[in-house]
């Protein structure tokens, strides 16, 4: 029997999902198999593409949320190009990925949204990435003793010339600030 606070989730994610571009699509799918065909890291994902679909529609979402294939998707649209039913997939398993960190369904070894928040963080300070302040903004808030074990790549990065020691902000910071404030709102 699905819990109601589940059910809940569920439904809550279907709207997400059917409010986006031709999300409603994901109701229409046959179960084919061609995203999985199409998947180059579907034989690593805990559930397929096509497996993934079955489970939201199952109201299995929390399963779906802790499992690795939302972390394991590489972007590439093959998924949605092909699917004969016209589902975003790829859209889908972003989705997913925005929904799980909001609640906190997460795979235990997701790390992909402290990298996210800390490249945000660099980018807002900066208006660029840096690749010195990324990766302090990044073990600060997940593993501060691991980042002394990259000290040694770091150097030979920056004696290859790779990195630079000071980050450097672009012009027009302001306007960047305020052009990812107004997508932030969206």
């Amino acid at each position: 029997m699905v819990q109601p606070q589940v059910k809940k989730l569920s439904d809550e994610f279907v709207e997400r999902v059917c409010s986006l571009p031709k999300g409603e699509k994901i109701l229409e799918c046959i179960q084919c198999g061609t995203c999985t065909a199409s998947c180059p890291t579907s034989d690593v994902m805990d559930y397929s593409p096509r497996e993934m679909i079955a489970a939201l529609r199952a109201g299995r979402l929390e399963e779906a949320l802790k499992s690795n294939t939302v972390w394991y998707c590489v972007s590439c649209y093959s998924c949605a190009v092909r699917c004969p039913a016209g589902i975003p997939i790829t859209d889908v398993m972003y989705e997913l990925k925005r929904f799980g960190a909001e609640k906190g369904l997460l795979h235990k070894n997701a790390r992909s949204v402290e990298l996210s928040k800390a490249f945000m963080k660099v980018v807002h300070r900066f208006g660029r990435n840096d690749e010195a302040g990324l990766i302090a903004e990044y073990y600060l808030h997940t593993n501060p003793l691991k980042a002394f074990t990259i000290v040694p790549f770091g150097i030979r990065l920056f004696v290859r010339g790779r990195i630079g020691l000071l980050p450097h902000k672009i012009k027009g910071l302001d306007g960047l600030r305020k052009m990812i404030a107004v997508a932030e709102n969206e």
